[in-house]
């Protein structure tokens, strides 16, 4: 017996369906006038308009399902850090749709719009034999399976370090390259008359068994390494939507624990060295915390 509808007959359940149909119907308009789905998601998690449960059904759905990108999942051979020649490069594909889901280390999905630098920011990383699946649509008319199999295959050539002929049916001469610029959180628009910026909300998941004190040490220290280095900038936490003003009450009572999300954000004229904060926050929240609390009390880490 078909039990698909089971799980709505509380209003809870069926509420939160209804307002995930609606986002998929607006995401739809979104992709009919050529944007990208990583830069409409990732904008919508950085204003809490959706949870990252809806992510790879939102990818099935539209991506999959609608508009039928061809796609092809890929592991990563070696560790790839430098992401500057395959966003500069995709940039110029105007021809082309590109979303990559990139599987972390630590569990989480993150899709990337290689032609946005912001996006290859978020994942810092790409990690040896993690799993990624990278789609592709061909944008004019009529629609071309073996360019969009060709750019999937040429993406897949430059993450893994090598030079790629490219076809020059990637590009339409008649539209110049764009990259979408991420929409404002309503902070950023409160600062912006002082001429200050402030970054979207990045996540750092805990990947120690609980975020205990030794986490919060670490936190505490890598933030104060941030800060002296970065005088001008403020860092702010926050978690389920609450900004925290002491980073102990992270612990008490066994708050966070392994899998939870904490957020940071970074306000400032010249924000700069995120994506490695937020690495070392990611490894200050695991269990190798302990490399943050070597140094002598009273003495500055030099991490930046």
């Amino acid at each position: 017996m078909e039990s698909a509808f089971y799980s709505l007959a509380t209003r809870s359940n069926f509420n939160k369906a209804l307002n995930h149909f609606f986002k998929v119907n607006e995401i739809v308009d979104y992709l009919d006038s050529k944007r990208n789905l990583a830069d409409v998601i990732n904008a919508d998690l950085d204003q809490n308009e959706i949870l990252t449960d809806q992510i790879l059904p939102i990818v099935g759905a539209v991506i999959r399902d609608k508009y039928q990108y061809s796609y092809d999942s890929y592991n990563v051979h070696d560790t790839v850090t430098d992401f500057t020649k395959i966003s500069a490069e995709t940039a110029k594909w105007t021809a082309l749709d590109i979303l990559i889901v990139y599987y972390t280390p630590s569990g989480e999905t993150t899709l990337v719009n290689p032609k946005n630098q912001a996006h290859w920011e978020r994942v810092r990383e790409l990690g040896k034999d993690q799993a990624m699946v990278i789609y592709a649509r061909h944008l004019k008319e009529p629609k071309d399976s073996k360019i969009e199999q060709e750019a999937i295959a040429a993406i897949e050539e430059m993450i893994s370090g090598k030079d790629v002929f490219i076809n020059k049916e990637f590009i339409d001469q008649t539209v110049a390259p764009k990259v979408e610029a991420p929409r404002p959180t309503p902070q950023a628009a409160a600062v912006a008359a002082g001429q200050r910026r402030m970054t979207p909300k990045y996540s750092v998941q805990v990947t120690n068994e609980l975020f205990h004190n030794g986490n919060v040490e670490a936190w505490k220290r890598i933030i104060e390494s941030y800060k002296v280095s970065h005088p001008d900038l403020e860092v702010m936490i926050f978690y389920e939507n609450e900004l925290i003003n002491d980073i102990n009450t992270l612990f008490k009572w066994g708050k966070v624990k392994t899998g939870g999300l904490i957020f940071f954000q970074i306000s400032g004229e010249n924000i700069r060295n995120v994506s490695k904060l937020q690495k070392y926050l990611f490894e200050g929240a695991s269990p190798r915390f302990e490399q943050f609390l070597k140094l002598g009390v009273g003495k500055v880490l030099k991490l930046f």
